[in-house]
C-alpha cells in the first residue's frame, strides 16, 4: 500500500502540503513532461519523481496519463468530442488518443457513456470533476464515524481554549465582557471566558451522570482555568468513552428517562450527543470571541485545521 493513504494534508513542517503541491504539478496541463512537471514543483527531475513515487506509489507519468484519461472520459461523457478532447488533454492527435482510451477502457471514445470513468489505481487517487483529485480510503481501512470525529475534535479544542484562556490574568478569566449573554435559559447569564468554558464541561458533567445513573452534580461557582482543565480532562475521557461503548454496541437509540424533570422527560443518547456538540460548538466560538477582546487568537475552531495538526 503507498504512503498516500497515510499522509496527512498540511504534514510538512511549514504547514504546507507538499502532496497536494507535487499533484498539482502533475496534473497541469501545462506540464507536459516529468522536467515541467518538476521545474513547476522546484525540484530536480530526480528529486520529483522520487518524491511522487514515494508519495504515491506511482510514477508522475504514470498517476497523469491515467487522471488525463479520467478527465478526457468525463468530458467525452458530458458530450464533448473526441478532437477537442484529445487536443485539450494533452494528446498529439485523436487518433494517438483514441488507441490509448481504447487500451484503458475497452472501448472506443464514441462509447465512454458506456464505461466509469475511474480507472483501477493503485493508490486510490483519481480525477474529481470538475477540476479536483479525489482520493479513495484504502481498502482495509476502518470506515471513519463522523460522530467519533466530531467528540474527539470537540473534547480537543475545549482543551485548546482552556489552555490558551490560561494565558488570562484572575481578572480576565473572571471579566463579564458580554453582559446578560445567554445560550441555554436554564444555564443562567455566561458573561465571561470563565463561565463559558464552565458550562461547556458542566454540560457534560449533568449529562453523564443521568447517562451513568449517578446524583446530579451540584453546580459549582466559577472555577479557575487550571481547576477547569483537569475536570475538563476526567469528564472528557468519561464522554468519550460512553459514547464510543454506547456507539460500538448499537446502542445509541437507547432512551434515557429523566424523572428529576418535572414531568420526566425522555432522551435518546444520539440526541443527547447532538445536543451537546451543537451548544458546545457553539460557546466555543462564543469563547473565542472573548478571548479576542482580550488579545489572544484561539484560531478558528475548524475540524479540517485541527485534522491537518493532528
Amino acid at each position: 500500500m503507498s504512503e498516500l493513504h497515510d499522509q496527512p494534508p498540511g504534514s510538512c513542517p511549514s504547514g504546507r502540503d507538499r502532496l497536494r503541491e507535487l499533484l498539482d504539478a502533475v496534473v497541469d496541463g501545462g506540464n507536459s513532461d516529468v522536467a515541467e512537471m518538476a521545474r513547476r514543483s522546484h525540484s530536480s527531475e530526480f528529486h520529483f519523481s522520487r518524491q511522487v513515487s514515494r508519495l504515491a506509489g506511482e510514477p508522475p507519468a504514470a498517476i497523469r496519463r491515467r487522471v488525463m484519461l479520467e478527465r478526457a472520459a468525463w468530458r467525452l461523457r458530458r458530450g464533448d468530442g473526441v478532437a477537442v478532447v484529445a487536443a485539450e488533454e494533452g494528446w498529439s492527435s485523436p487518433e494517438v488518443f483514441s488507441r490509448a482510451f481504447r487500451r484503458s477502457y475497452g472501448v472506443p471514445p464514441s462509447r465512454a457513456g458506456d464505461v466509469e470513468f475511474w480507472l483501477p489505481a493503485p493508490n486510490g487517487l483519481h480525477f474529481h470533476p470538475p477540476e479536483s483529485l479525489w482520493l479513495t480510503s484504502a481498502d482495509d481501512a476502518p470506515a471513519p464515524e463522523v460522530s467519533h470525529l466530531m467528540v474527539a475534535h470537540d473534547v480537543a479544542d475545549t482543551s485548546h481554549l482552556i489552555e490558551t484562556a490560561r494565558e488570562l490574568t484572575e481578572d480576565q478569566w473572571r471579566q463579564e465582557v458580554s453582559p446578560g449573554q445567554v445560550v441555554l435559559d436554564w444555564d443562567g447569564v455566561e458573561p465571561s471566558v470563565a463561565s463559558v468554558l464552565g458550562a461547556v464541561v458542566w454540560t457534560k458533567e449533568v449529562w453523564l451522570a443521568g447517562i451513568e445513573g449517578l446524583d446530579q452534580p451540584r453546580r459549582r461557582e466559577l472555577r479557575s482555568a487550571t481547576t477547569l482543565l483537569d475536570d475538563h480532562a476526567a469528564v472528557a475521557a468519561r464522554w468519550t468513552a460512553m459514547v464510543a461503548e454506547h456507539a460500538d454496541r448499537g446502542r445509541l437509540g437507547d432512551t434515557v428517562i429523566d424523572a428529576l424533570c418535572d414531568p420526566p422527560e425522555s432522551f435518546q443518547l444520539y440526541g443527547i450527543v447532538a445536543h451537546v456538540l451543537v451548544y458546545s460548538a457553539h460557546r466555543r466560538q462564543l469563547c473565542r470571541s472573548m478571548l479576542r477582546r482580550h488579545g489572544l487568537d484561539a484560531g478558528t475552531g475548524d475540524p479540517l485545521d485541527w485534522m491537518r495538526r493532528s
